[in-house]
């Protein structure tokens, strides 16, 4: 199990971030405030800037403002300096809803968010089965207003706190589809994080669904496999799409299923330092495909990445999200805590994917407003493509 104290995460989940003001300092020799002489603003080091500002704010800043707050805001100022979406100081409140995307259960609509290279809160994708997949939201949407007020990326942890709720209330979306506007109404649900589905398909061909790399993904994985090979499975799908991602290590462990003796994926840090993630001998020995597309992110490009360059299994279906850095997930003794970029990852091959994501083997684009998965077999043209495939090599 993963500590709340300390994990690797490389998931797209919940990113929590907040603005932090610029402050200019012009020549003025000296200013007073109140009674008080502030020290010359030509003779300030670091530390008596952050002093000389704190007082000036104390004494003039017309709405009121705590100790703490404050101190939350330069923290969270010090990681918005590395312009880094992906590396955050959360307050304890912030820290524990972002737990509940590896942990737990949550009031709310069920879609993983990034902050956008354009300023937007951006979908990566929408959580199967809950409200945001079953209202249309789709992998790349911008959400400009939540309750008809505009956030922008910088904002994206108040807008969270918006769309979090308590289930059964609606909540209105205000999204940008390439060049349309929608405005959709979700009702919030209790989300409960189901990492694995599974299902033995015609001729059979096992078909797993992975919904992210919580903590309890890879013994469920191994019991739908189990189930699947007891079942007299044949070859197997595993579908990664809308996959954000999650944690490095249960995706090392699936991944050891899979693919025989080989590096499953190694991560290096700014000094060098390299840490290898390998597997050992034994593999499935089956026909595989793996489905992607352009939601399937982080761990889910990690798995895929080791089935290309193992040559494992064939992967389907369109060009990954491309993230291939690695962060640190660390609470504080307060309860606050923070997530920190560390290393970047690359393939068995020595391929980092960032900001390029994986071509598949294959490439099938799903037309426009097609529902995948399953359920919809006949429509989801990538399945019936991995079926056929499949077929092939048995």
């Amino acid at each position: 199990m993963i500590s709340k104290k300390k994990a690797i995460a490389i998931g797209l989940v919940l990113v929590l971030l907040t603005a932090a003001g610029t402050f200019l300092l012009d020549n003025m020799v000296q200013l007073t405030v109140g009674s008080k002489v502030i020290i010359p603003k030509n003779q300030l080091d670091n530390a008596n800037k952050v002093a000389y500002l704190k007082e000036y704010i104390d004494q003039n800043y017309l709405n009121k403002v705590t100790e703490k707050e404050m101190l939350d805001g330069q923290i969270k100022g010090l990681f918005q300096s590395l312009d880094d979406p992906y590396s955050v100081y959360m307050t304890k409140d912030e820290f524990s809803d972002f737990m509940d995307q590896t942990e737990g259960s949550y009031g709310g609509v069920g879609i993983i968010v990034t902050p956008g290279e354009d300023n937007y809160i951006t979908v990566v994708s929408p959580i199967e089965d809950t409200p945001g997949e079953k209202a249309g939201i789709k992998p790349g949407d911008k959400i400009i207003k939540v309750d008809d007020k505009e956030f922008l990326a910088e904002e994206m942890d108040k807008a969270v706190d918006v769309m979090k709720g308590k289930p059964g209330t609606d909540v209105d979306l205000t999204i940008i589809r390439e060049e349309e506007e929608l405005t959709l109404t979700l009702t919030r649900e209790e989300i409960r994080l189901v990492s694995v589905n599974s299902r033995m398909l015609e001729g059979n061909i096992g078909y797993i669904r992975i919904i992210q790399f919580d903590e309890l993904v890879y013994d469920d994985f191994k019991k739908h496999l189990s189930e699947l090979q007891d079942s007299g499975m044949k070859s197997l799908i595993i579908d990664l799409r809308n996959n954000p991602g999650g944690l490095l290590q249960q995706t090392a462990d699936i991944a050891d299923l899979l693919i025989g003796e080989s590096p499953i994926v190694y991560t290096e840090t700014k000094n060098g330092e390299k840490e290898y993630y390998n597997s050992d001998k034994d593999k499935l020995d089956i026909p595989l495909v793996l489905l992607v597309n352009e939601g399937s992110a982080s761990a889910s490009e990690i798995l895929a990445g080791a089935v290309k360059d193992t040559n494992s299994g064939t992967i389907l279906g369109t060009t990954t999200f491309g993230k291939g850095i690695v962060q640190r997930i660390e609470q504080l003794s307060d309860g606050s805590g923070f997530k920190l970029t560390i290393s970047e990852y690359f393939t068995p091959n020595g391929i980092n994917i960032h900001g390029k994501g994986i071509k598949p083997d294959i490439e099938v684009e799903l037309p426009e407003n097609v529902e995948w998965g399953v359920e919809n077999i006949e429509e989801d043209i990538q399945l019936n493509k991995a079926i056929e495939v499949l077929k092939e090599k048995m």
